[in-house]
């Protein structure tokens, strides 16, 4: 059952959207060369969310092509996922944990993606071979959880889903499932409204495994009514909703923004899991990265302003060598220490980096 996600429920080209809206687009010629450079997706639940008399609306920037993209700057591939690709659609660079690329699509199309080179374009990097899946799988015992991403995984139809989770529910040392998905965020009634889908969660979790979704609300006003509905029916299912937010700037690049972020999500029974450091992706990194130095101020001033439980976080970045927890700004730099990472002279490694105040990513010689 995928009614929800039939095309008719999106907005794909910039004449679609004027027509939606009732008013033209500023710069529409270079926004749609854009748009066809890296695909245009929204659905029309997260297109009401948007304050179209604001031109500097944060769920406006997330999802609509802007000018800054034409920037040039940065990698499409910034933490070495191809490296880590062991067949094509799964990768395996922590040691327990395997990664599988479901899909290239996506109910919305966030500009900030950090696979800008795979969403909504091409699909030589999604899984084909599901039995290579598992028996990789059954050769690596050291895996004990596996993260479906893609795209979005909770776009395939819930048949499919159920035939992925009942391959993973069959492999014994496996612990947990985790589904990356913005769906609650930008199309929660594909949720609310199939019970099939949750008949094939609740069938996973029977099975003695636990199963994640692991969210992506980036802004306070995407924490809508039916939005933590569809969150609550999740968990009804059995299932741990936990959130990873990215700091965007002109998105929630605020202390006060993103303390009440967090501060809803834990309100709406979401674990804050990660903050994420923007990636330098090419078209994203000029446009929505913020400096080190100022995100590390800014997560300082909102914690400040939140409880124990909405400010449990690590503020991330997932970087070429590994995911890096980054504790603050001091001494010319930033002290951080390696969270995960596949290299053992790295493993828990506590750091100092002098940076310039403009930096925005880490040089750590790959």
């Amino acid at each position: 059952m995928n009614m929800h996600i039939h095309s008719e429920n999106m907005v794909q080209t910039i004449g679609a959207l004027e027509q939606y809206i009732q008013r033209p687009i500023p710069d529409a010629k270079v926004i749609r060369h854009l748009a066809k450079k890296h695909p245009m997706r929204i659905t029309h639940y997260y297109l009401d969310l948007i304050d179209w008399d604001d031109p500097k609306d944060p769920i406006r920037k997330i999802a609509i092509p802007s000018l800054g993209e034409q920037k040039r700057s940065g990698t499409f591939d910034t933490s070495g996922e191809h490296v880590h690709t062991k067949f094509r659609g799964f990768q395996h660079k922590y040691r327990q944990t395997a990664l599988i690329l479901t899909t290239n699509r996506c109910a919305v199309y966030c500009r900030h993606c950090f696979r800008k080179r795979l969403v909504g374009l091409v699909d030589n990097e999604v899984v084909v071979d599901w039995d290579e899946v598992v028996a990789y799988l059954g050769a690596h015992r050291e895996v004990t959880n596996v993260l479906l991403s893609g795209g979005d995984p909770l776009i395939l139809a819930t048949d499919h889903l159920e035939d992925i989770l009942g391959r993973l529910a069959r492999i014994p040392h496996l612990r947990y499932v985790r589904i990356g998905s913005r769906i609650p965020v930008v199309l929660p009634d594909r949720i609310l409204d199939d019970d099939p889908l949750h008949e094939a969660f609740k069938a996973f979790a029977s099975g003695g495994k636990q199963l994640y979704v692991t969210t992506q609300f980036n802004h306070p006003r995407e924490l809508t009514t039916t939005s933590i509905r569809s969150v609550k029916r999740l968990q009804e299912d059995g299932v741990i909703v936990n959130n990873q937010t990215v700091l965007l700037k002109g998105v929630n690049d605020c202390p006060s923004v993103m303390a009440e972020l967090q501060a809803a999500l834990a309100r709406a029974g979401v674990i804050p899991y990660y903050v994420f450091q923007c990636r330098p992706v090419t078209t994203v990194m000029d446009e929505f990265q913020v400096p080190l130095h100022d995100a590390c101020q800014l997560i300082d001033e909102a914690r400040k302003q939140l409880d124990g439980l909405s400010k449990r976080f690590r503020f991330v970045m997932s970087h070429l060598t590994g995911k890096i927890e980054i504790l603050g700004w001091s001494d010319g730099g930033i002290y951080a220490k390696y969270h995960q990472t596949n290299r053992p002279s790295l493993h828990n490694k506590l750091f100092h980096k002098r940076l310039g105040k403009d930096v925005g990513w880490l040089d750590l010689g790959g």
